[in-house]
């Protein structure tokens, strides 16, 4: 019968405590990346109503030009900012709920096919409209 060694029982509980630091360093730096995220939601509705305010409102009046398309189009650009805030909002809540639970939730490919949509419709009437004015 093998006799265990001394010193064993001390390798083992500080290989569990450096195994347990290790996992809560992963923790933390996966919270902090699911904080960084939802600032980058935030970051990005933040320039799509800085967008919205150029267009709907600086443009119009820099260019001379008839108001109500680019309000219309600065209007668009307010919703996408609306949106990507709550969108945002929500996925924080989702991811931090999986990071309790151990969980995995990936984006939905709907959401990212309906901003995806949304932000080439606008740049398209953006284009659509510089070409018109110029």
């Amino acid at each position: 019968m093998a006799q265990p060694q001394l010193g064993s029982e001390q390798s083992d509980s500080a290989d569990e405590a450096e195994r347990s630091s290790s996992d809560l360093d992963q923790e933390r730096r996966t919270s902090l990346a699911v904080e960084r995220t939802w600032l980058a939601w935030w970051r990005t509705a933040l320039g799509a109503t800085a967008g919205a305010l150029a267009v709907g409102r600086f443009a119009p009046q820099l260019l001379d030009v008839t108001a109500w398309p680019y309000m219309l189009l600065g209007c668009g650009y307010a919703s996408l900012a609306v949106c990507l805030a709550i969108v945002g909002a929500q996925r924080q809540r989702q991811l931090e709920q999986a990071l309790r639970t151990g969980g995995d939730i990936p984006l939905r490919f709907r959401i990212v096919a309906l901003f995806t949509v949304g932000g080439v419709a606008l740049a398209v009437m953006t284009a659509v409209l510089v070409i018109a004015q110029t």
